[in-house]
């Protein structure tokens, strides 16, 4: 593992040093950084994102909404909605304890402090799939791979 000098830009953080980052962003403010990585896609591709859902040793959770109700169900699971159906999402946590290119993306963010490091979700969604209104507990760093939002 190779040792991140925390003054030296990075383009992961929109050409910030990651001393900067923690110093004016990190717990104080959002920040949208566009292409931070260039040519981003997802390590896993859906199909592999829910082959991992169907492992009763990962943690997944689908969310869907209907008749304006949020509903969630555990994996794991043996069949998905079709992605032409909306309203849903497929979330699968620690992706990167499952995948070597995940864990290589999750060295990108070395900078954080351990205690603040937790691990990689990914999330595949229909038109119009979220997660319904929530609070996060934790610091949230958002990679969009495909799709718009």
């Amino acid at each position: 593992m190779t040792t991140t000098d925390i003054n030296a830009p990075i383009t992961l953080l929109g050409g910030r040093s990651p001393a900067e980052f923690m110093r004016t962003y990190w717990q104080k403010k959002p920040l949208l950084i566009r292409q931070a990585i260039p040519g981003f896609a997802s390590p896993v591709p859906p199909a592999g994102l829910k082959k991992l859902a169907k492992r009763d040793d990962v943690e997944s959770r689908l969310i869907w909404q209907e008749n304006d109700e949020w509903n969630m169900e555990n994996g794991p699971f043996a069949r998905f909605p079709k992605v032409a159906e909306p309203n849903w999402s497929l979330l699968v946590q620690s992706v990167d304890l499952h995948d070597d290119a995940t864990a290589a993306l999750m060295q990108q963010f070395r900078f954080i402090p351990d205690a603040r490091l937790d691990d990689i979700m990914i999330s595949l969604a229909s038109r119009n799939g979220g997660v319904g209104p929530h609070f996060d507990s934790y610091d949230v760093f958002l990679l969009q791979g495909r799709g718009q939002r």
